[in-house]
């Protein structure tokens, strides 16, 4: 089973901006429905404060669905947390959240996207797959709320380029969209 851009159900067209305090209710939620360890709206917060961390969102029709929390380092972005709404999965909105960091890169001569995946959160894996990523490190007991282990993944603009870069904070992703 395929699960690249051709094989989506429908495509729902969202609009990405950056994410606002107002926007915190939603993607609240959204966090408690995709993870069994969600943040808290003080992690967010935290987070959010740090001078290289950029919160956006995914708008359709006026509600929030789906979110990404990202930190700008010096030749990448690393993405701590993305989430779809478990309602709205499937739908392209996590390949359009994909595309928006894929574009910033450019933008920002950075060359990389990185981000973690738990070794159990297969459909996350094959999502990130089918949008060019690749599984390039195993992160040993990675996450502090389980033993479990965290697959690193990579997106690289010049794909001749295979130096693996050093870790950063823990992320989430969800098991969300084209999974």
């Amino acid at each position: 089973m395929s699960y690249g851009p051709t094989q989506r159900q429908q495509q729902c067209a969202v609009q990405i901006r950056w994410m606002i305090r107002r926007d915190m209710p939603e993607v609240l939620d959204i966090e408690q429905q995709s993870f069994e360890f969600a943040w808290t709206e003080e992690d967010f917060l935290c987070c959010l404060r740090q001078r290289n961390c950029i919160g956006m969102v995914a708008e359709h029709q006026e509600r929030i669905v789906g979110f990404m929390i990202y930190e700008l380092l010096k030749s990448q972005l690393h993405v701590l947390n993305f989430a779809v709404a478990p309602w709205a999965r499937r739908m392209g909105i996590g390949g359009q959240m994909v595309d928006k960091l894929v574009h910033k890169l450019a933008q920002q001569r950075r060359t990389e996207i990185r981000l973690e995946v738990r070794e159990g959160n297969l459909p996350a894996q094959l999502f990130f797959k089918s949008h060019e990523f690749a599984a390039t490190n195993v992160l040993r007991g990675h996450y502090e709320d389980t033993a479990e282990d965290a697959y690193v993944m990579r997106y690289v603009l010049d794909h001749t380029a295979d130096a693996v870069m050093p870790f950063a904070p823990k992320n989430r992703i969800s098991e969300y969209e084209d999974a």
